[in-house]
């Protein structure tokens, strides 16, 4: 009886905290109330329900779950968390081997990789993004690989039945995943359910699967889903992405990086 007439304040108590701090522990309520772990998580349960709370393993972070942005053209994506993207590119570069074949799929975090490919003398690049096409043709020594298909021109890249026909013909050693929405629940969405279907099958033709996109991107949500979290090898991201869920990520057996 004092555990449910305690329940508001308990509830009103986990929120706060989240909203202060981020985060919760199921041990630090239960504890400080005097209740059983089990009572904690269904405070938890519930608060999630009500799309007020993300449970992780152990308690339950801040939920930042916001629609994705509208399918923008990639001029405008270029000036959001340009840095982020850039350092994110760079560190994406430190797993390519000379030799390797390779998706760059389209997006402005996997362009960043195609502009630091210097030291490579050999590579073949698949890729369905015509900018990331041209500016692979300046280094005049990789073999790019481009499918045919129906032009988007918000993202300059390549779709449809066309586009992945072709590419069942390959397997590559790593797929640069581009990423609109990341979420540990819903898996990976984007706007458009052409690029959806074509990163569908980019990820089926890749032997290792490495996402790379900003912090800004977790938590969210978009209309065409991709794939699940158990689908990416690795994430590469900058170090605005929330411990709790970098946390949750390794433990799902992701690796993450930090750009």
């Amino acid at each position: 009886m004092i555990t449910e007439n305690l329940t508001p304040e308990r509830r009103n108590y986990i929120l706060k905290q989240i909203s202060d701090t981020g985060s919760i522990k199921v041990k630090e309520v239960s504890s400080k109330f005097n209740v059983s772990e089990v009572t904690v998580r269904k405070d938890l349960e519930v608060l999630e329900k009500k799309n007020l709370l993300l449970r992780v393993r152990g308690g339950a972070i801040k939920l930042n779950y916001t629609p994705a942005e509208e399918d923008s053209p990639i001029t405008e994506k270029q000036q959001k968390n340009y840095r982020e993207k850039q350092l994110i590119g760079k560190a994406a570069v430190s797993l390519i081997k000379e030799n390797d074949t390779i998706i760059l799929d389209s997006g402005t975090t996997t362009l960043e990789i195609a502009k630091n490919l210097q030291k490579f003398n050999k590579l073949s690049i698949i890729t369905n993004a015509l900018n990331i096409a041209m500016v692979l043709n300046e280094y005049k020594r990789f073999q790019v690989i481009i499918p045919g298909g129906y032009l988007r021109e918000k993202s300059a890249s390549l779709v449809g039945p066309i586009a992945e026909s072709f590419l069942k013909n390959f397997y590559c050693d790593k797929l640069f995943l581009g990423i609109d929405s990341f979420n540990l629940e819903r898996g990976v969405s984007t706007p458009n359910l052409e690029e959806a279907s074509m990163n569908q099958m980019m990820i089926s033709i890749a032997k290792e699967v490495i996402a790379v996109f900003d912090s800004s991107k977790f938590n969210r949500g978009s209309f065409a889903f991709i794939a699940p979290v158990n689908k990416i090898n690795t994430v590469i991201t900058d170090a605005g992405v929330d411990p709790h869920t970098k946390e949750e990520l390794e433990r799902l057996g992701v690796k993450v990086i930090i750009a």
